[in-house]
């Protein structure tokens, strides 16, 4: 009996062009940041300006307009709409100042000036007013407004009050705000905002469904500030939409490690330990420079027109790293990309050009707190950059005051050092003031007595404040803890009920865990268990596919399906730490010869093996496997 083990938190790639459907796009982007006659706001401007670069790159038309007066905004808003009346997608983006007045929206141009009630209406575009002109437009309609940073006439006006109201709409709409309704969002410490960097991050991932995106710019906006804000949507859409039509492709670590591997470039595999220092593929990675030391000075060369500089681009523009995209355009200066690579560097901030927080962001995140752009930092590599970390997130906390995510940062930096009274008072006032990060830390070392009394009381208070704020995390301890009767009380029903919530707010563990119980007849059943372990896995827990595998090639509850089972086993050679490489090549006996078959006939179509289709271990099939492993992954062969 092969088992699959409940997962408890402590403190396919298509490379080619993307291939949007035969479709027509259109997008009204604004940003106003230089406003005349109220405070200036910094990254409204590079925020539309890279969400316009993103749509063009995705085939929309954009109308692109910053620090645009009233009139041109008018003026950009009537273009727009005649273009947007037949479009099969129409969308609109506004970065800068907005506030409500009884209920309705006005998105403020850069010449407003509002000293009485009578100026809104003549100074200031009503969101209605862009809201009639989508409504002109057959297709899905999108609306994607960050501009609720503050109160731009606070005591001007007495009826303007602070952020944006909920909008309802006819069917077809989604209306995405940066934040809650009636809340206040930040503009971001670096280039962009919090929620439109999330919305770059990621805008790219192939076959993601508009869904699903969103709830991965929450779960990064709730990470990086430390859950003071939350964005939020209305939605009537009656069809899905992809920004990305392209088949759903592996993870951008996978990615990276494929692109490395096959090229075996000492850059790119620097690269992937610096991105993520406990990625999967992390000991493939010390191996080879432990092999040959001498790839630390050597750098090799792309093929310039094959499948590895493709492969390189795509995930470059996807992920918006500059290293990545100076790395292509230092091997291929004259490439295809090359025009749309510099164009695209241009808008990313150089590492020594970053903001104390994103360099305190960077140098400091819990990997629990990981997102798009920053996987997190394990606390040993913390301890070894300690000195650092703590540097930048003091001049984080002095230069934003008002958001504790940082404090909880330089709490967790100080306590790499050993001096844990300091960290825990940090703690303390950070998640007094909201952060999550900081009551999840907190929780943890009341739970273990670390640092504090142990006071289990006061850990479950922690993770219930913080469960409130939504945590993804405190979820999963807390269900964890009611499970297994360590908090005090046994609750099997409120356990599965938290899991739900997280899964729901997407959490990979979350997700996996809820499979472990389907699968063992706990909640559930086993076809939900396998549905649970896929999305699991394409969401980064790729232990989810060799158990979605486990019940495939078994018929666990299920129907057998060998062809299946093999395409699972596959993803999960290319994308974990090795476990079912070895289990595939080593211990084949726990896998029935249908399935291994199969992944032979996969391995032969991919041009990898040569040998018998017989489900049978050997040679052949072990280098076969190890190539598919290391650079040879070609999902065009798989069905899931």
């Amino acid at each position: 009996m092969r088992y699959i083990r409940l997962f408890i938190v402590l403190a396919g790639v298509v490379f080619g062009n993307v291939a949007q459907a035969e479709d027509t796009r259109v997008a009204l982007v604004i940003g106003n940041s230089d406003y005349q006659f109220v405070g200036a706001l910094d990254n409204p401007i590079n925020d539309a300006s890279d969400i316009a670069i993103a749509l063009e790159g995705l085939g929309f038309q954009v109308f692109l307009g910053t620090n645009e007066t009233r009139e041109g905004m008018l003026r950009i808003a009537d273009s727009f709409a005649d273009a947007a009346r037949y479009a099969d997608a129409a969308m609109f983006y506004y970065a800068g100042h907005g506030f409500q007045v009884s209920g309705r929206n006005y998105l403020v141009p850069v010449d407003a000036q509002i000293t009485s009630a009578e100026d809104i209406s003549r100074q200031t575009l009503l969101l209605d007013d862009i809201l009639d002109r989508l409504d002109q437009s057959k297709g899905v309609k999108l609306v994607f407004l960050d501009a609720c940073r503050d109160n731009p006439f606070a005591g001007a006006e007495e009826s303007v009050n602070e952020g944006l109201a909920r909008v309802g709409s006819a069917a077809d709409y989604l209306i995405s705000y940066a934040t809650q309704p009636d809340n206040v969002a930040y503009d971001g410490d670096g280039r962009n905002s919090f929620f439109t960097e999330a919305l770059l991050s990621h805008i790219y991932t192939p076959g993601q469904d508009i869904a699903d995106l969103m709830i991965n710019v929450r779960k990064d906006v709730l990470s990086t500030t430390g859950g003071r804000q939350i964005p939020w949507e209305n939605s009537s859409l009656t069809r899905q939409f992809r920004f990305d039509n392209s088949p759903v492709t592996a993870s951008q670590e996978t990615m990276l490690w494929q692109i490395a591997a096959g090229a075996q470039d000492p850059q790119l595999m620097q690269l992937y330990m610096e991105n993520y220092p406990q990625g999967a593929h992390v000991e493939d990675v010390m191996a080879f420079l432990e092999r040959d030391p001498s790839a630390l000075t050597r750098t090799r060369t792309l093929q310039s027109n094959g499948d590895d500089s493709d492969r390189l681009w795509l995930l470059a523009q996807r992920s918006r790293s500059r290293p990545l995209l100076e790395f292509y355009l230092e091997q291929h200066p004259d490439g295809k990309y090359a025009e749309k690579a510099r164009r695209l560097i241009q808008s990313i901030p150089r590492p020594e050009d970053s903001s104390p927080g994103a360099i305190c962001e960077r140098l400091a995140t819990h990997p629990r707190d990981g997102t798009a752009k920053i996987s997190g930092v394990p606390f040993a590599r913390l301890q070894q950059n300690a000195v650092a970390a703590i540097q930048a997130c003091s001049a984080a906390v002095a230069q934003s005051p008002d958001l504790p995510h940082y404090m909880a940062l330089l709490a967790r930096a100080i306590a790499s050092t050993g001096d844990l009274d300091r960290a825990v008072g940090l703690y303390q006032r950070a998640a007094e003031r909201g952060d999550l990060r900081a009551m999840v830390s907190l929780a943890f070392l009341y739970e273990t007595g670390t640092g504090v009394p142990q006071n289990q009381d006061r850990a479950n208070a922690l993770y219930q404040e913080a469960i409130v704020g939504g945590s993804l995390d405190a979820m999963i301890n807390l269900a964890v803890a009611l499970l297994e009767g360590t908090s005090g009380v046994k609750d099997e029903s409120q356990a599965i009920e938290l899991l739900k919530k997280a899964a729901e707010g997407g959490s990979a563990k979350a997700i996996y865990n809820l499979g472990v119980l389907s699968q063992n007849g706990t909640t559930g059943s086993p076809t939900d268990a396998l549905g649970y372990f896929k999305k699991a896995a394409e969401l980064g827990e790729y232990p989810g596919y060799r158990a979605a595998a486990v019940l495939l090639d078994e018929g666990r509850g299920i129907d057998r399906n060998p062809e299946q089972a093999a395409d699972l086993l596959l993803r999960a050679m290319a994308s974990d730490n090795g476990a079912v490489f070895r289990e595939l090549t080593e211990q084949t006996d726990n896998w029935s010869k249908d399935t291994v078959a199969a992944i032979q006939t996969r391995l032969a179509a991919a041009g990898l093996y040569q040998a018998a289709i017989d489900g049978r271990p050997g040679p052949s099939f072990t280098a076969a496997s190890t190539a598919w492993r290391n650079g040879g992954f070609d999902p065009a062969i798989l069905s899931n």
